[in-house]
């Protein structure tokens, strides 16, 4: 059949590049349909992709580390019983290469000159990532290597497929001379969280050390400090050795971050409100609930209370749950709690989301945050996982921080910072006793929510965690 070039698809949402992070195969090695070949990191997540025919790989086309646009060949892979120097794909005689492109579906066209836009001569704009483009971008050449002129035929994804384990890098020395057997993620985990992989105990196949190996090494490790409502995944401290200045690429998820941060900054006027609670009572029921079979195998904490109090808060304020629409000025009523959860990752700040989360019963929401923590610290959340959002909590007291004013999420109309939960001297019948305290700070768009509305939203939340009993009210 000859040789198939696969080309970098749109895996998320209108995503116009992506980071090869590393390879799964290499040349000569034996694919089959749906095989995971490729790691990449889009502006949103990292996603594995699969391979969309079955063949022998001839050539890997874009080295790790290299940002790319997407459509462009990332692989090469002989089909059926081409030989290996063949690298014209094939077309019939006599059948336009228009015809071979699928269209945009209606409603999806873009603009000329763009990825997927309209060519010269009228023909139908192309799938995002497939077919002729009519961008001048261009990928960068490799240093010494000539960039890949070959074209090949569209060909459709398939969809994501489990892991497929392959052979690591080779053994390298760490700092205190152990020959260890990594993969550059994992190596580039645990650089970012300053781990010496050679003092970190493998349970891969064949020795290998794998994620999970290097996040129960840092685990081991005793914490220090106050302990908070886990929630977030925090973000690891990048340490400068020497004098010299070290400059970081700005991409991926930070990027992203960065842009979304500016835009709302400086679109939403913010308006932030503070309130001092005792959660005495909220963390009786935690530890209850922690014995509870309802809750067995699950990991209970004062985020799940809080998450629920925010949920049953939104019926008495619903403005809370609601966006601004500039272009048509109206304001949108969201019709369900679609609740963000900010996650700091060793890739960036992401705030994946919990769908329909006012509709979960207590165990079903904290089943709900259990995977999304731990998917977010995986760096598998997925670009669907972090789209629709309708109101977002930060949970600023897993870093033993008090409180802070929060930027709101784009498209969105508030946010709750919730700060660290401290044993604190409280007033309690004129008599000082120690109590479960913390600080929640709400922060929201002032052009939709006034402070009379915003005030009592606030209000509402923290009577719940000072007495979870008045959810009945609710």
């Amino acid at each position: 059949m000859g040789v198939q070039q696969f080309r970098l698809p749109d895996v998320g949402e209108g995503l116009v590049e992506a980071e090869i992070v590393s390879w799964k195969v290499k040349p000569g090695d034996t694919v089959k349909l749906n095989d995971t070949i490729v790691e990449i990191e889009t502006a949103k997540s990292l996603v594995e992709l699969p391979v969309p025919f079955a063949g022998t790989v001839t050539e890997l086309l874009v080295p790790e580390g290299e940002t790319i646009p997407v459509g462009t060949p990332i692989i090469a892979v002989v089909t059926g019983d081409a030989a290996p120097g063949d690298l014209t794909p094939p077309v019939t005689e006599g059948t336009p290469k228009e015809d071979l492109v699928p269209s945009v579906p209606e409603g999806d066209e873009v603009e000329a000159g763009k990825i997927g836009g309209t060519a010269p001569g009228g023909r139908t704009a192309v799938l995002v990532g497939y077919g002729p483009r009519t961008t001048e971008a261009k990928r960068r050449p490799r240093k010494g290597t000539p960039a890949p002129v070959a074209s090949a035929p569209p060909v459709p994804v398939a969809a994501p497929v489990p892991v497929v384990e392959t052979a690591p890098a080779p053994p390298v020395a760490e700092g205190n001379g152990v020959q260890v057997l990594a993969k550059p993620p994992v190596r580039k985990l645990a650089k970012d969280l300053g781990v010496d992989l050679g003092a970190v105990t493998a349970t891969g196949p064949g020795g290998i050390i794998t994620r999970a190996d290097v996040e129960n090494h840092v685990a081991a490790v005793p914490a220090q400090g106050a302990q908070a409502a886990p929630a977030e995944v925090a973000e690891p401290v990048q340490v400068v050795s020497g004098r010299g200045d070290t400059r970081i690429p700005i991409k991926g998820v930070q990027k992203v971050m960065a842009q979304a941060m500016v835009a709302s900054a400086f679109t939403a006027p913010h308006v932030t409100e503070w309130i001092t609670v005792d959660v005495t009572a909220t963390m009786d029921l935690v530890e209850r609930l922690k014995t509870d079979k309802a809750f067995r195998d699950l990991k209970v904490s004062p985020l799940l209370v809080i998450a629920k109090a925010v949920t049953l808060a939104t019926r008495r304020t619903p403005i809370v749950n609601a966006a601004w629409d500039e272009a048509n000025q109206e304001i949108v009523l969201k019709g369900a709690v679609n609740l963000g959860i900010a996650a700091a990752t060793p890739r960036g700040l992401i705030v994946p989301n919990i769908k329909n989360a006012d509709q979960l019963t207590l165990p079903d929401l904290c089943r709900a945050l259990n995977d999304l923590v731990a998917t977010a610290r995986d760096g598998r959340t997925q670009p669907a996982d972090q789209a629709g959002g309708s109101f977002t909590i930060t949970n600023v007291g897993v870093f033993g921080v008090d409180a802070g004013t929060p930027i709101i999420n784009p498209g969105e109309a508030a946010i709750l910072a919730v700060g660290a939960i401290r044993k604190q001297p409280w007033v309690v019948d004129d008599e000082i006793v120690p109590r479960w305290v913390t600080t929640l700070a709400l922060s929201f768009d002032h052009r939709l929510i006034d402070g009379e509305k915003g005030s009592v939203f606030l209000a509402d939340v923290a009577g719940l965690l000072e007495d979870p009993s008045r959810a009945l009210m609710f």
